[in-house]
């Protein structure tokens, strides 16, 4: 019984938190996600849990709550949490990580957080432009499984994070980020399972 809750919360969780940040949209979407992804159903559980708390303590702090959303990734991945993106002051960035690590379950905080420049040359549309790309490219390498690789662009900085099989699938990932033009810099914060 207590496995039949477990799982029925697993798919109604991301339903819920549709529109709070989470990637899944639909059971089909999170079924699809857990048979391809490295963890567990338990720690999937368990990191959905950390990432939506930090998201509400997020969104209910005056300094953080200013960011526009699309300035920062919040991700979670066997209790380590990934921050990526922009921050207006200082303030922000000090607030972030102390409030993601003082959440329960959380064994570390990465963080990959730059303050914004005015004028840069690289906005949103092309970090949405070279994040397209560098996904395109991980989708079409075949012994990659990209689904379990996060591509963000900062500033047209390439950060990528996430579980991969091995360290020859994170240098072939770094390799793909490196390729795309426009990229100014690749960081990886992808870890390997094996």
């Amino acid at each position: 019984m207590k496995n039949i809750i477990k799982i029925i919360s697993f798919f109604i969780l991301p339903l819920l938190t549709y529109g709070c940040g989470t990637i899944f949209t639909t059971a089909g979407d999170q079924i699809y996600a857990t048979a391809v992804d490295q963890r567990d159903v338990k720690t999937i559980l368990n990191d959905t849990t950390i990432k939506l708390t930090i998201v509400n303590k997020f969104y209910d702090d005056d300094y953080i709550n200013s960011l526009n959303s699309l300035d920062l990734s919040i991700e979670c991945y066997r209790g380590h949490v990934y921050l990526i993106g922009e921050y207006d002051k200082p303030v922000q960035n000090t607030r972030a990580i102390k409030i993601a690590k003082s959440i329960k379950g959380v064994k570390s905080v990465t963080t990959y957080l730059l303050p914004k420049k005015k004028n840069d040359l690289c906005g949103t549309d092309e970090n949405l432009v070279i994040a397209g790309k560098v996904k395109a490219k991980l989708i079409g390498d075949k012994d990659i499984w990209s689904t379990n690789i996060d591509v963000k662009s900062v500033q047209c900085n390439v950060v990528l994070y996430g579980l991969v099989a091995s360290k020859n699938k994170i240098k072939k990932a770094i390799e793909h980020a490196k390729s795309v033009e426009g990229v100014r810099n690749v960081k990886s914060f992808l870890k390997s399972v094996s």
